[in-house]
């Protein structure tokens, strides 16, 4: 199967302090890619790159065109959406108001209203909360907010950043089963950074783990699962 992302040699950071030093890495079409990696190990940068948020150098390409150097906008428009930690819900808006800002790049309203109702066919307790602040949902309701938010776009490429952090086991076990029907049900593929490795092995097809912006080990889901190092360090058994 053909790659949805491919990215070769890419380096970057923030001002003088480089983080990313030559990761290769893929996704693809249809498939779920996983970034593991303690704190600092430069998950979130990479998802940054991605979507052109830091100045890079390298190759990243998405479906065959290369996209690194392009604006966020032109990214986001040839459909990757980024969740990015910390949910980046507009806290002050309604969870509607929130998921038609999804669709801002989107010309087709039909589409929209359509994919609304397909949205909380997923989420259901959003379906309730439709007029409610996006401020006053609970964490894991935000967290779903902001995963719907992005379907909203239509996308072909999801990243996700840490969709776990500060949920209660179940609350992450339920997200994790949608965002399986989602890659599932509508094709999109996805590049999640997790810091539960355990969750996110069960998830992805494929895995990478970065210690210090560089990629140590990677392979299958599978083939990770059953490294002995990598489940002493990342997987507590």
């Amino acid at each position: 199967m053909a790659n949805m992302l491919d990215v070769s040699g890419l380096e970057g950071g923030y001002g003088p302090t480089q983080v990313l030093f030559g990761l290769d890495f893929t996704v693809r079409q249809g498939g779920i890619t996983t970034i593991l990696g303690a704190n600092g190990a430069g998950k979130t940068t990479t998802l940054r790159a991605v979507c052109g948020m830091i100045k890079v150098s390298g190759k990243i390409t998405f479906d065959g065109a290369r996209i690194d150097g392009k604006a966020i906008e032109e990214i986001v428009r040839l459909g990757i959406a980024h969740v990015p930690d910390g949910r980046g819900t507009f806290t002050s808006l309604t969870v509607e108001d929130n998921l038609v800002l999804g669709a801002y790049t989107r010309r087709d309203s039909d589409g929209v209203a359509a994919d609304m109702e397909r949205v909380f066919g997923y989420f259901p307790v959003l379906r309730e909360r439709r007029r409610q602040q996006a401020g006053t949902l609970s964490g894991g309701e935000q967290q779903m907010l902001a995963l719907a938010r992005a379907v909203m776009l239509k996308p072909r490429l999801m990243l996700l950043d840490e969709p776990s952090f500060g949920l209660a086991p179940l609350l992450v076990k339920e997200l994790f089963a949608i965002m399986r029907r989602i890659n599932e049900e509508e094709s999109v593929s996805m590049l999640v950074v997790e810091q539960d490795a355990t969750m996110a092995l069960e998830l992805a097809d494929h895995a990478y783990l970065l210690e210090t912006g560089r990629v140590v080990v990677s392979g299958t889901a599978e083939e990770i699962k059953a490294d002995d190092a990598v489940r002493r360090a990342y997987l507590g058994y």
